[in-house]
């Protein structure tokens, strides 16, 4: 199967997947307003690359993948909430995501806040409930409350915050995409190895530098279209020729650290470093 077909194969059954469990958390809940604008959000589509990366890892180690879908769900649930909350006036102050108006455009700001915090309440009751399966279910979902927390994206996104307008340098650029995007895109790899008990280090470093080189590609194409001017950025700190240079250094940084893991199908994930590398939205 070439890459094209295997990724739209786990994100077609992850979208199933999820329009199953927002339909039947959706019916036992209320009210429908709150679901109304959660649902509206996490179901509009994008390329769902977290989810992805993790049923993946799990094919990549001979777990049944499709049997993971609330852990899938509960990823996607997290970015999702970080997206309607990023996009608020109070933070980046963005009038559309994935093409469509941001959640606070259509259903006002106040309720905009509470579907992302329903979506990520949502998405630790899932977490819970995984848990209760064993040592290694509950492993998988400490290592992903970790990364949305204190210690990880909820960080970078204070850093983003601090460092806005002042004096920074590559070590702050470095702690800001390691945590803002590198904890999130990491865990999904962490998470497949807790599940499978194998060591989650390798994978981790994969998946840290992967979100390094997302965040590389975010900075470059927000550069273009205008936006960030007033952020810690890779090309406020190395200037866009620089960071442009850079993506290719990234994408090679993600590979050496891939054979390091050594996949069953190493192509896959090779397939996932040119595709974040080439990003174009």
């Amino acid at each position: 199967m070439n890459f094209s077909a295997q990724y739209d194969e786990y994100r077609s059954a992850f979208e199933d997947a999820l329009i199953g469990a927002v339909n039947a958390a959706e019916a036992g809940s209320g009210p429908h307003a709150l679901w109304e604008s959660m649902r509206y959000s996490l179901l509009a589509g994008g390329k769902r690359i977290r989810p992805v990366l993790f049923l993946a890892a799990l094919d990549s180690m001979g777990l049944a993948w499709r049997a993971e879908m609330p852990l899938a769900i509960a990823i996607e649930s997290i970015h999702t909430y970080s997206l309607i909350h990023d996009d608020l006036p109070a933070m980046d102050n963005d009038d559309f995501r994935r093409g469509k108006p941001s959640n606070h455009k259509v259903f006002g700001e106040a309720n905009a806040i509470l579907a992302g915090d329903g979506l990520l309440s949502w998405a630790f009751e899932i977490l819970l409930a995984e848990a209760a399966k064993g040592a290694n279910y509950l492993a998988a979902a400490q290592i992903l409350a970790k990364a949305a927390g204190v210690d990880g994206m909820l960080a970078g996104q204070s850093a983003d915050l601090l460092w806005a307008d002042g004096n920074a340098d590559e070590n702050a650029l470095a702690y800001l995409y390691a945590n803002k995007t590198g904890r999130m895109l990491a865990a999904p790899f962490s998470m497949a190895a807790a599940l499978a008990g194998a060591d989650t280090a390798a994978w981790t470093a994969f998946g840290e530098a992967l979100g390094y080189l997302f965040q590389l590609t975010d900075d470059l194409l927000d550069a273009n279209n205008g936006k960030d001017a007033d952020r810690l950025t890779a090309v406020r700190v190395y200037g866009f020729a620089r960071a442009r240079e850079l993506v290719a250094v990234g994408e090679e940084s993600c590979l050496k650290l891939l054979a390091a893991v050594g996949p069953a199908d190493p192509a896959f994930f090779e397939g996932i470093v040119r595709l974040v590398g080439a990003r174009k939205n």
